[in-house]
């Protein structure tokens, strides 16, 4: 026996039925509910990107800070904040936490001009009074994992041009979604001739 579906309407009435109009707005749910999640996973990611792009922005401003500096300044040490004899100098070759130098017009030989930076407890810390009151000047985002000063050249008469190297590793971002890995490396060559 078979059945036969008639179509109750009569000819010349137009418009849909209860089933066509259920089936059209139910999809049409579907299609906006994937769209609408499509829409806000791409805002969140875009947020997170912009967030993670200010936090890199501030630790190579950071990075570019102490390379300008340290071109200019003289009298590198490694590993301490004193001033290097100038007879051994002050080389750091296995590579240190604590990197200073007399900063561009300063006076070489007196301790409290010096720049010091120093890593510690995940940040980078900077101070101007030749060691003293050191203030943090990575973002509070960027959690530096290991930060080694290598220092080379500071043997007054040696034939290598006195320079640092600055190897950062750490993570960058406030929470979990928006971190990201950096190993980051720079370095200053002094200007003033000591070969």
């Amino acid at each position: 026996m078979s059945m036969k579906f008639h179509d109750t309407r009569k000819l010349g009435e137009k418009g849909f039925t209860l089933i066509e109009l259920t089936v059209s707005v139910s999809l049409f749910i579907v299609i906006m509910l994937v769209a609408v999640g499509a829409l806000l996973s791409l805002v969140n990611a875009n947020r997170k990107a912009r967030a993670l792009e200010s936090v890199i922005n501030n630790l190579n401003i950071t990075l570019d800070g102490i390379v300008r500096a340290a071109r200019m300044g003289s009298k590198y040490n490694c590993g301490g904040a004193g001033i290097p004899d100038p007879a051994t100098g002050a080389n750091c070759a296995e590579g240190g936490t604590t990197f200073s130098f007399a900063p561009y017009g300063s006076d070489d030989d007196v301790q409290a001009e010096r720049f010091v930076y120093t890593f510690s407890n995940g940040q980078l810390y900077r101070s101007t009074e030749g060691g003293s009151s050191a203030v943090a000047i990575t973002a509070p985002e960027v959690s530096i994992s290991d930060l080694t000063f290598y220092v080379v050249g500071t043997v007054v008469g040696d034939v290598v041009q006195p320079k640092v190297v600055m190897v950062v590793k750490g993570t960058a971002g406030d929470t979990e979604n928006t971190q990201s890995s950096f190993y980051i490396q720079a370095t200053a060559v002094q200007r003033t001739l000591d070969i």
